[in-house]
């Protein structure tokens, strides 16, 4: 029995829900600065209304937000939900691989991707932007872990799939309608998750992405939100087919090839 097997699997799952919260902290400083090119290490983490730096003490996860009444200690500014709520989720998600996947090295490198994947969805959604900082060293990590996870063949054949089909969407819909379809982070951002996935997750990114988009679209439509050509970013959906990928990708694959009769 290995020492990873003599810790109940609950408490590296509660593990990885106070560490993912930790990563959500940072993630919220990356959401803030990356999209300003701002360094991540200098200044210390600040009110974003004063200023006023922030201490060690009022920087726990949550539990310093829900202390301080969301509001900051100097100013007394209140202060963004979405710095919680990023907490947590990152802290969800990871605790989610754990429980999953177990306490092995196949979880750690799904752990290393969550914190990411929280800032894309944030960034996007806020920015319209998916930044290089993330994707370019993404591709890299996608290629390296993918091989393991999948054999360099698969996570070759991935990385090639996801970001040849988008860049060749892009470029057909450029040339047909005149104006950009698509941003390049999304190009660079399915590449790099056809690397870490594998070509078959990474048809379920994205057929899963590409139906989300449609439905939260028509969804938009059908209230009078949002109008036929009103761009929206697509990384968040992108993000959530991924994680549907990792999280029940193999059973969504095999209800398909069973409702196909390709599978018995």
């Amino acid at each position: 029995m290995s020492a990873f097997e003599l810790v109940p699997q609950w408490l590296w799952v509660f593990f990885s829900m106070i560490l993912g919260m930790l990563f959500g902290s940072f993630s919220n400083v990356c959401i803030a600065r990356m999209p300003e090119n701002e360094s991540l290490a200098y200044p210390p983490s600040n009110c974003p209304k004063c200023n006023t730096p922030i201490r060690p003490t009022d920087n726990i996860p949550v539990l310093s937000y829900l202390l301080l009444g969301g509001k900051c200690r100097a100013c007394k500014e209140s202060i963004s939900v979405q710095y919680p709520i990023v907490e947590i989720v990152t802290g969800l998600l990871m605790a989610g691989v754990v429980f999953k996947f177990g306490a092995t090295l196949e979880s750690i490198l799904y752990l290393i991707i969550m914190p990411p994947l929280v800032i894309i969805t944030m960034i996007d959604i806020k920015h319209q932007i998916i930044p290089d900082r993330i994707t370019l060293p993404g591709i890299v990590y996608g290629l390296a872990a993918g091989s393991w996870l999948h054999g360099w063949a698969d996570s070759l054949i991935g990385f090639v799939v996801g970001g040849g089909s988008f860049l060749l969407l892009a470029e057909v819909y450029q040339r047909t309608r005149g104006v950009q379809g698509m941003g390049g982070g999304d190009i660079k951002y399915i590449a790099a998750a056809g690397a870490f996935l594998g070509w078959q997750q990474v048809l379920v990114v994205i057929f899963g992405g590409s139906l989300l988009g449609a439905l939260f679209g028509a969804l938009g439509m059908s209230v009078k939100r949002i109008k036929f050509l009103t761009r929206i970013p697509f990384g968040p959906f992108l993000v959530l087919a991924t994680l549907l990928s990792i999280f029940f990708g193999n059973e969504l694959i095999d209800l398909y090839l069973e409702a196909a009769g390709m599978k018995q």
